[in-house]
């Protein structure tokens, strides 16, 4: 038999037992998001109540969904503004809401971590999750950006499946950027590599930093980047603080890459990016001051040649951007799963997914049309 307990502290569980459920993914690793709970970027303060949900046989962890008690819909990337503005219209409360995830990421990755997602499991998970729903009234909770072998089992339980679309770059086994932009036409071909050269045409040259080489020094300047360019684009600092990035100095230096553009040997911009054992995730950026095509060069390009020199399989740039298409990033999908306790909004809002489904669906289609690569080469 199953029973359970929510944590709020990850202090609280030994990084080696909730590592081992989530194997490489550093997203959900427990020291990524003890960063992000002790740095106070995802707290109570935040809008993000940490009640990771912790599930055991016996005495033994048999799977943990990282989850969070939301009071607000920010930096979650999967947008249900629109519903809960209809609660709101109906002078119901949306929030709090549980919701498993990473937060601040739109990146695809392991959110429930179990040695296997059988049906006896999803039952479990369900039924504890409906039930804390009612008896604290929660309005719902949501799983984000699972993969889809286990989107697709818990979505036939009482869970309905929401779609949304990312642009990732796929190695179809490069030996080198070359050979990748051979897959272009010559004019996209030709447009790229003009990007890249007025990227770097002022004397600006590009050094990749891993393990030691990544210096507190170097996480103290990166962190000013990427703080200004939030208060720039944003008018605030940016979700995470110096204490979150020296945390992931410290306890994920295996994981991280940070590449920077330099001139005359004084660095102007930085891009940081975490990396499982097939996979780039890139995730954060800052530059001291605005170069032509320079972020395309650090943030894609760059990217892109790591993953074929070290024979990553996918590269994660973000969400949303339609100009990746062009830089053959190709159209993928991306999965959550929901659950609405009230029975009357709970089917409108599985009729607005079934909608918005069929939208996405077509619009995916269309975007692979797009790719810049040569018709008579496959995807």
């Amino acid at each position: 038999m199953f029973h359970h307990q929510f944590i709020d502290d990850l202090s609280n569980i030994a990084p080696a037992i909730w590592d081992a459920l989530f194997e490489s993914d550093p997203l959900v690793s427990h020291a990524f998001l003890l960063a992000c709970q002790q740095s106070g970027a995802a707290s109570i303060q935040s809008g993000w109540h940490a009640q990771h949900l912790v599930i055991y046989q016996e005495s033994v962890v048999m799977a943990i969904l990282p989850g969070y008690l939301k009071t607000h819909s920010y930096g979650e990337y999967v947008f249900d503004w629109s519903w809960a503005e209809a609660y709101q219209q109906h002078n119901l409360p949306y929030y709090p809401k549980w919701v498993c995830g990473v937060p601040f990421s739109p990146v695809s990755g392991t959110r429930i971590g179990c040695k296997k997602l059988d049906d006896p499991l999803i039952q479990y998970i369900s039924d504890t999750l409906n039930s804390h729903c009612q008896q604290q009234g929660w309005s719902g909770w949501h799983v984000n950006f699972l993969p889809k072998e286990h989107s697709d089992p818990l979505s036939h339980g009482n869970t309905m499946q929401r779609i949304g679309v990312q642009f990732q770059w796929f190695n179809r086994g490069y030996t080198d950027f070359e050979h990748f932009l051979a897959r272009f036409t010559a004019r996209r071909r030709k447009t790229l590599k003009k990007e890249r050269q007025k990227a770097l045409a002022d004397n600006l040259s590009i050094q990749w930093l891993e393990g030691d080489e990544i210096t507190t020094e170097l996480m103290d300047q990166f962190t000013h980047f990427y703080q200004q360019t939030y208060l720039k684009r944003s008018g605030h600092l940016g979700y995470f603080n110096q204490n979150f990035f020296r945390q992931l100095q410290h306890n994920l230096r295996d994981k991280l890459v940070i590449m920077v553009a330099k001139k005359d040997h004084d660095i102007i911009a930085a891009t940081l990016s975490l990396k499982s054992h097939d996979t780039l995730f890139g995730r954060y950026w800052g530059a001291k001051e605005h170069y032509d095509f320079l972020h395309f060069e650090l943030c894609y390009y760059q990217g892109i040649e790591y993953c074929i020199k070290h024979g990553l399989a996918c590269f994660h740039a973000g969400a949303q951007g339609e100009h990746k298409i062009m830089r053959g990033f190709e159209a993928v999908f991306t999965y959550s799963n929901h659950a609405i306790i009230h029975p009357e909004f709970s089917a409108a809002i599985g009729h607005f997914i079934d909608r918005e489904t069929t939208h996405l669906r077509e619009y995916q289609q269309q975007c692979l049309t797009l790719l810049p690569f040569k018709k008579d080469v496959p995807i």
